[in-house]
């Protein structure tokens, strides 16, 4: 039985498809790209680090592999299942609420855009709730023509991934749908993407307590911030 998707949100293909719209059996054959690279650059092993929307394991296993001690959390336990060698914890992330403080805590996979302020800023919020005094939190952004540059298509692995269009629903919000294409099987993604500038999501981070460390890539896709000092960036 499929959980209740969220608004907005839906999948389509071969096994369980989670609440927003992701399928576990597609995420569990996707490569991993250079994400672990940037990471480890980032925040040197062996650090503890909160992986939030972790899915199937396929950035989990390569941060294990270089040393991170993992803790992977998602909403759902199909998903989990495919995880080996992390301790793995179910919850919606805006919900999270762990006794752990922790180097590292990633929020990748584009989460930040969430369609819904409200997610976000609970996202965000979590964020700053688990990360030591002294961590970081590692934020992936989309870049700033993701939504401009479609259709779009790139290799994963011996897979196709089609980003078909990005549709304005109003209030700043865009519904993205995404097909990938595999020599057996064929899988669709439609969800909610909220596009945020540099000073918007700067301020969403200042909202949650967070602040700006650097940007670790050129394009400004991946984020590296810490916990705001009392009245800093307020």
């Amino acid at each position: 039985m499929q959980a209740q998707a969220r608004e907005g949100y839906r999948g389509t293909g071969p096994g369980d498809i989670t609440p927003d719209g992701c399928a576990v059996e597609l995420y569990a054959r996707l490569p991993v790209g250079d994400e672990p690279d940037v990471i480890a650059a980032a925040a040197s092993p062996p650090a503890r680090l909160l992986e939030l929307g972790s899915g199937a394991g396929r950035m989990t296993h390569a941060l294990l592999e270089r040393g991170f001690e993992v803790t992977a959390v998602d909403e759902s336990p199909a998903m989990l299942e495919r995880i080996h060698g992390a301790r793995t914890v179910a919850s919606p992330i805006e919900t999270l609420d762990l006794a752990d403080r922790f180097d590292v805590v990633l929020l990748a996979s584009f989460l930040v855009h969430a369609g819904d302020p409200r997610v976000r800023q609970c996202l965000l919020e979590t964020c700053r709730r688990h990360v030591a005094d002294d961590g970081c939190v590692l934020v992936q952004r989309e870049g700033s023509d993701w939504h401009d540059q479609v259709p779009r298509e790139t290799r994963r692995g011996d897979g196709v991934v089609r980003v078909l269009s990005s549709v304005d629903v109003g209030d700043g919000v865009r519904s993205v749908e995404v097909e990938y294409v595999f020599p057996d099987a064929r899988w669709t993604h439609t969800f909610r993407s909220r596009p945020l500038s540099i000073e918007a999501f700067e301020q969403a981070l200042r909202d949650a307590g967070l602040v700006v460390d650097h940007y670790l890539t050129p394009d400004r896709t991946w984020v590296q911030a810490r916990p705001a000092a009392p009245g800093e960036g307020a």
